[in-house]
């Protein structure tokens, strides 16, 4: 049997935090969830409980401990606060898979904040020089983990990174939370999927998707 991985999300309160946590605890993982709003993760662990009993999953205190008890760690925080966390837990993320799911919108969601020759993922590889940075999960909103099937249809989700069995464990727990993973190349291509979700994003703002949307290759 393989053996347990434990995942750390830090941001775990958030929208998309609790979404990932919520269809994470299906899995075989052991996760520790951290965020500023403690009394609402001992919540969110009540109602995975409720849903999964066996799950194993249990809150923390601090984003270092929880990141140096982690074989992965997922980032669910806006850019904005991806260095503060980052600087943090540099040390304890060291030869780990860091998984980045943000997007650097700016306040107007007519843009992205970086420049057009990097992303989010490829900034915080930077800042994490000796970890294995992942995009995932962000062409993704929080409702799509509880409805992955959008029109009988399986939402694809896309990832992108430098190490090829860092994309094979992360693209395990995408199949894990209900999508199908699509490895769309090593890490400046979360240019392009970062500038995807902004257009979704645009999209469904423009046609009130209702933040239930998804993107589907089609092919033969």
């Amino acid at each position: 049997m393989k053996t347990k991985q434990t995942i750390a999300v830090i941001g775990a309160a958030g929208s998309m935090g609790s979404a990932i946590s919520r269809s994470l605890s299906k899995g075989n993982y052991r996760l520790l969830l951290y965020a500023n709003q403690q009394e609402k993760t001992r919540t969110l662990i009540g109602q995975i409980k409720a849903v999964q009993p066996s799950a194993d999953v249990e809150a923390m205190d601090c984003k270092v401990q929880a990141s140096w008890e982690a074989d992965i760690i997922i980032l669910a925080v806006p850019f904005e606060a991806e260095k503060e966390v980052a600087e943090k837990i540099r040390e304890m993320a060291n030869q780990k898979i860091v998984i980045s799911i943000s997007n650097p919108l700016n306040s107007s969601y007519d843009g992205l904040v970086t420049r057009p020759d990097t992303s989010a993922a490829e900034e915080l590889q930077k800042l994490l020089p000796n970890s294995k940075v992942i995009k995932a999960f962000n062409t993704s909103f929080a409702a799509n983990f509880s409805t992955p099937v959008i029109d009988g249809k399986q939402a694809d989700a896309f990832i992108a990174g430098n190490d090829d069995e860092a994309l094979q464990t992360v693209a395990e727990l995408v199949a894990v939370a209900g999508f199908n993973p699509v490895v769309a190349g090593d890490l400046s291509a979360s240019r392009i999927l970062e500038n995807m979700q902004l257009l979704l994003i645009r999209l469904g703002m423009k046609y009130n998707y209702n933040w239930l949307a998804g993107w589907k290759i089609l092919h033969n």
